[in-house]
């Protein structure tokens, strides 16, 4: 029998729950081949907006944005005013960067969804962490991308070894609207669902 007090049985909602989107870079994305890159920056991108449209906290980390490039403006350009933490020690681990690590501490929400690439490195490295710091993570899958299938694939398999959740970004979306009956969905179908999801995007428009 499942443990009826295991928070992963409990949906994801727009009140329980902050998106953390990591490395989305220029130089980044270049050395992404796990996967189609368009399927990958618009599984981000839609992410993102979705957090926009219903509230949901959201924090942004980059590394060496000198070296790598800014974090991709179609996303960082939602949160106008928001930091993009720009980690002051270049670790593949975004939460070994303190201020990264206490804005989501900040958001008070018990649930990590959490995306990023490289996904056997950056998204991976993050998302144990916030295992071990004791919070519910959820890996966005079909946001993160590899410089090899093997290394995403491996990547997710790791995580999912140690608790994380795998998720994508259509289901994320639908958990967090949770019904049609929310006064955001007809903004949702045509901001995020029909820009990423075609029998849902169209069939509601």
């Amino acid at each position: 029998m499942p443990d009826k007090k295991d928070g992963r049985l409990e949906l994801l909602t727009d009140k329980n729950s902050a998106l953390v989107l990591v490395d989305y870079q220029p130089t980044m994305f270049a050395g992404v081949a796990s996967g189609d890159k368009t399927i990958i920056r618009n599984a981000a991108y839609c992410a993102a907006k979705a957090a926009q449209i219903l509230n949901v906290p959201v924090v942004l980390s980059a590394i060496n944005p000198a070296g790598n490039g800014k974090f991709l403006a179609e996303i960082a350009d939602l949160f106008p005013g928001q930091e993009v933490y720009a980690r002051a020690v270049p670790s593949f681990d975004a939460f070994e960067d303190e201020k990264t690590l206490n804005a989501f501490k900040k958001t008070g929400k018990k649930k990590l969804v959490i995306s990023g690439l490289w996904t056997s490195m950056c998204f991976a490295y993050t998302a144990l962490h916030g295992i071990r710091e004791g919070y519910e993570v959820y890996g966005l899958i079909d946001a993160g991308g590899d410089s090899t299938p093997d290394a995403h694939k491996y990547g997710v398999e790791r995580m999912i070894q140690a608790g994380v959740v795998p998720i994508t970004v259509e289901s994320l979306v639908s958990e967090w609207m949770h019904e049609w009956t929310n006064p955001k969905a007809g903004e949702l179908v045509k901001e995020v669902y029909s820009r990423y999801g075609y029998m849902i995007g169209l069939g509601r428009q």
